[in-house]
């Protein structure tokens, strides 16, 4: 499993309804920052993409997926400097990847609520 619902089954005090409406708020987030990340890394935009990294960070947080949550921090604070520009891509790949399975994932959490 990438993502861990224990956080977020907390925070809603259980509530399925709270819950899949969240799940659905990141699936929706998340389709729309794959194809931010991979446009703003193409244009080298790298202030943006660390702007980015922010914004997505606190979605893959609440999702408990704390070592993505860590990378995009990592990318965030490399992109202010414009350090080690050559991770860049790293980062947005297990970014992309990550996400791509916890949407698996999370829809079929989201059907057997």
């Amino acid at each position: 499993m990438v993502t861990d619902l224990s956080y977020l089954s907390s925070m809603s005090g259980g509530n399925p309804d709270i819950i899949k409406e969240m799940i659905t708020i990141f699936i929706e987030q998340t389709q729309e920052y794959i194809v931010d990340f991979k446009k703003l890394l193409d244009e080298k935009n790298y202030l943006l993409l660390g702007k980015l990294a922010h914004k997505a960070k606190s979605s893959v947080a609440i999702m408990g997926m704390s070592e993505l949550a860590a990378d995009l921090k990592s990318l965030e604070l490399l992109t202010k400097d414009n350090q080690e520009t050559e991770s860049y891509p790293g980062y947005v790949e297990k970014f992309i990847s990550q996400s791509l399975l916890a949407i698996e994932e999370l829809k079929e959490v989201f059907s057997s609520l």
